[in-house]
């Protein structure tokens, strides 16, 4: 790039295109020329192990998971992320009913969930389970080459500075959300949550036996649906729909053994979301 002086000559400047522009002209965003995003780790599968639906299960769910996870390590680099469950609800209420706002609730539910990685990590640590952060990212081929699983907690690092929502105060990304941000940072092969129910339904299964299970569907269909309530938290659906690596985000039933495994060899179980 060439060196310019500003007028009055005292002093240089980096030409650029986006020099002297604020970045918020929608004009400039339309004509502005970008490379494709670098898929970083493309032989990577991101998946998400659920907080209430499978770590709040204690022993009657994880160590059938663990050991499915364990089994899959050969011929899969993954990276897991953690869920916050019961307990990161039960401090959402307490902060609630105390005024807190947005950003310091978003903070109570990142401890929470950095637990259940904390936890995962102990489990799977005679396989190479191996808690990490959020700034471990860039250390992720020194973790595959040392044939360690690592973990890392499924909140988006905003914590104080989480956004505040239209309705409520109740953060608005959380762990599903921090792992598709995970997922479509590094380009990975696939992301996966794994939950308690076969995939995305028109409405709760567990309040409502005659809710219709979806088996595929593309996020902009989703998203123009509406519905009142969902398996997947609705940020991830814009985030999909905006992303230029990730195709879609699946999700299965972890407490049915081989879900994970058929997920990861690219089977189509549980509920695809498609990015088109």
């Amino acid at each position: 790039m060439a060196l310019v002086r500003d007028r009055d000559g005292r002093r240089l400047h980096v030409k650029s295109r986006l020099m002297g522009e604020s970045l918020v002209s929608r004009t400039l965003i339309d004509g502005l020329k970008v490379e494709p995003q670098v898929r970083l780790f493309p032989d990577v599968d991101v998946l998400k192990i659920g907080g209430q639906s499978i770590c709040d299960r204690g022993v009657k769910a994880l160590p059938a998971i663990i050991r499915e996870i364990v089994a899959n390590k050969p011929n899969h680099k993954l990276l897991l992320t953690s869920g916050g469950g019961t307990r990161s609800r039960h401090i959402y209420s307490i902060a609630l009913e105390l005024g807190m706002p947005t950003g310091i609730v978003a903070k109570f539910g990142a401890s929470i969930s950095e637990q259940n990685a904390l936890l995962l990590a102990m489990l799977l640590s005679a396989w190479g389970g191996v808690k990490i952060g959020h700034d471990d990212i860039v250390k992720l081929p020194n973790y595959f080459v040392e044939n360690c699983i690592p973990v890392m907690h499924g909140m988006p690092p905003y914590d104080y500075f989480a956004i505040h929502p239209a309705k409520g105060r109740l953060p608005m990304h959380r762990t599903d959300v921090g792992t598709v941000i995970l997922a479509d940072l590094i380009g990975a092969r696939s992301c996966i949550l794994v939950k308690d129910e076969q995939g995305l339904y028109d409405d709760d299964p567990k309040k409502n036996p005659k809710a219709c299970f979806i088996p595929s569907i593309s996020a902009g269909e989703l998203i123009e649906r509406d519905l009142d309530d969902l398996i997947i938290e609705r940020p991830c659906l814009e985030i999909l729909k905006n992303s230029e690596v990730l195709d879609k985000i699946q999700i299965i039933n972890g407490l049915e053994e081989g879900n994970i495994t058929r997920a990861l060899n690219g089977e189509p179980v549980g509920t695809v979301i498609t990015r088109d």
